[in-house]
């Protein structure tokens, strides 16, 4: 067994990248869910946050299926999908400006900058907004959205100071959000056009040195507290900023568009031993 691959990153979040269209993946004794666990441990095997499978679509340029390192597959991944679009771009997959089919719906995506190592995604229009919300074991109040996948997002006055594996556990975990689960995120407003995050993200069960769609929740809740206005400065855990934009009529929101790098870290192939 010899897939070949790419890893990518996108604001610090990690992928392993499979182009599934004219190879299906074959898999002997190992579930899916199994060899997206396996790959994505790190020190054992390629490791990443999340693995991208792209395959055809009748609908868009293309379509995408997310799985988190736990091996479960999700709707939706905001730097993932920013990765896969400039993957999708170099392997004359798709135009620069393109279409993804999700689980979340489809999404926009183009592919900028001079080298192309910038991607724009306009994703899916926020819902479920549940504001004001008292988490036990946790001292400020939660708000919280689906941006295509659902979040939780606190305010707090320094976000170096905070547990967030205690917290960001305790939140996921907890039965107001049961059975999904949720990401947690935690906020520090820098100014009406800045903020800083770091997030526990479901399915990775730990932080992340980012997470597109959490930045999104953050900006989006931050916007309907009236904390700041579009567009964002998204800083992420590992100091890379992502851009966030909308367009926003109370809890109304439209035209969100989440930039940022994406990277290629390196090429290569998975052999049966990245799966022992």
């Amino acid at each position: 067994m010899n897939i070949p691959f790419w890893k990518m990153s996108g604001s610090g979040n990690d992928f392993v990248m499979i182009d599934v269209r004219e190879k299906q993946l074959v898999l002997v004794d190992i579930s899916l869910s199994e060899f997206i666990a396996k790959i994505c441990r790190r020190g054992l095997s390629v490791g990443a946050d999340g693995v991208i499978l792209v395959d055809y679509s009748l609908k868009a340029d293309y379509a995408w299926h997310y799985y988190n390192a736990d091996g479960g597959e999700v709707a939706m991944c905001g730097n993932g999908s920013r990765c896969v679009a400039r993957f999708a771009y170099l392997n004359h997959i798709a135009p620069a400006q393109h279409t993804i089919e999700t689980l979340a719906g489809i999404i926009h995506a183009e592919v900028l900058g001079k080298h192309r190592d910038r991607v724009r995604v306009q994703l899916t229009n926020p819902t479920d907004f549940r504001l004001n919300l008292s988490v036990s074991g946790i001292p400020t109040e939660g708000h919280f959205v689906n941006t295509g996948v659902p979040h939780v997002v606190y305010f707090v006055d320094d976000v170096e100071k905070v547990d967030i594996i205690q917290q960001g556990k305790a939140t996921r975990y907890h039965s107001l959000f049961s059975p999904a689960g949720t990401n947690a995120n935690f906020v520090q407003i820098i100014h009406p056009h800045q903020i800083k995050i770091r997030t526990y993200e479901r399915g990775v069960e730990d932080e992340t040195l980012a997470c597109g769609t959490g930045a999104v929740a953050a900006a989006v809740i931050s916007a309907v507290l009236g904390k700041l206005a579009s567009p964002v400065e998204v800083v992420t855990h590992c100091g890379i900023t992502l851009g966030v934009d909308f367009k926003q009529n109370a809890l109304s929101f439209s035209e969100i568009h989440l930039e940022g790098d994406a990277r290629i870290i390196y090429k290569g192939e998975l052999s049966e031993e990245s799966l022992l």
